[in-house]
């Protein structure tokens, strides 16, 4: 009996410690501006990884078509957190709608700006997309907004171009290569597919590394980040750092381990058919990945210069930049972690 009164009190322990761990788990919906992109790959690997709940948050993640949606979404309440571009932060400042961005995973933004395979001989640059059909991952998104900027910086009124949400993965792919846009603003895996099938393929401007990032913006831009409504994250200082915490973690994992292991963690439906391009795309990213989670004051100066010469609402908004982040979540993280 006594053996048997022990075994049931060990039982009744254990179950009671898994309530509590369970009940400790807080939940927090996280909006997905395209998961499929590797430029999101942090977000979906820290759930692959665990990172999430041994961080106390029972993270669900909902899948969008482009950033701008996946902002809808918080805006209006029914996602917690966006995992996106930075730029709306500063887009949104504008407009007396703060939002606070509190880690970021991508060093720089990875967009390309692609002439569609059938188009190449009408297409020799930038100038000639006046006119054009070109795609981009939702209207209002990053990719919209990047296509805007690279208009106005080449002479093209941004208005003459006929806007076309494509989404980024298999949908942009399918619409490049039946010819139904002129070109489009794109990220890996996508481009990568594509020059596979197409070798003579057309890049008109590239930020899939440091250089070409600094070639194009001047210096660095940071590109997504998980953000919130700053209200949001006043009130929800644990989740916050839950989430901040399993970002960091992530960047530790992924840059502590190869390509093929990042690959293997990764959900079959996102990977795809093409294995061996999925695979050489993320090759190409990994250096992207923010190795420290921290945003860099240059980087967000840099972004909001860009919005003010691309948006001449951003332009006149006198946007304090230094208030659409945050890095005290991820320098919390650094202490627990070991990341510098």
């Amino acid at each position: 009996m006594k053996t048997l009164t022990r075994t049931l009190l060990s039982s009744l322990t254990a179950l009671a410690l898994l309530s509590g761990a369970a009940m400790a788990q807080s939940k927090v919906i996280i909006s997905i501006g395209g998961a499929a992109c590797l430029c999101y790959l942090p977000t979906v690997l820290a759930q692959e990884l665990g990172e999430y709940k041994k961080a106390g948050i029972d993270a669900e993640l909902v899948d969008f078509k482009g950033g701008s949606q996946s902002l809808t979404a918080v805006i209006g309440g029914s996602a917690d957190v966006v995992s996106g571009y930075f730029d709306h932060c500063v887009n949104l400042a504008a407009k007396n709608q703060p939002l606070t961005a509190f880690v970021v995973y991508d060093r720089y933004p990875g967009f390309a700006l692609v002439v569609s395979p059938s188009h190449n001989a009408e297409i020799k640059s930038i100038k000639d997309l006046a006119n054009k059909k070109v795609g981009v991952s939702a209207p209002g998104s990053s990719t919209d907004f990047f296509l805007k900027y690279m208009l106005s910086k080449n002479g093209v009124d941004p208005n003459s171009v006929a806007v076309i949400g494509v989404g980024l993965g298999a949908t942009a792919v399918a619409a490049m290569e039946q010819g139904q846009i002129d070109a489009a603003i794109m990220l890996d895996p996508s481009v990568t597919v594509l020059q596979g099938k197409f070798k003579d393929l057309k890049i008109l401007s590239d930020t899939r590394t440091e250089h070409d990032t600094r070639a194009v913006f001047g210096g660095d831009y940071p590109g997504g980040a998980l953000y919130s409504k700053a209200d949001w994250i006043e009130k929800h200082p644990k989740e916050t750092q839950g989430l901040a915490t399993a970002i960091v973690n992530t960047l530790a994992w992924i840059h502590s381990h190869t390509p093929e292991e990042v690959m293997a963690k990764m959900p079959a439906n996102l990977v795809g058919p093409d294995k061996p391009g999925y695979l050489e795309a993320l090759k190409n990213t990994i250096p992207m990945y923010s190795t420290t989670g921290l945003m860099d004051p240059k980087g967000a100066a840099a972004v909001l210069a860009v919005f003010s010469l691309s948006s001449p609402e951003v332009a006149k908004a006198n946007v304090d930049v230094s208030k659409t982040y945050t890095n005290k979540y991820v320098e919390a993280a650094g202490k627990t972690t070991g990341m510098k």
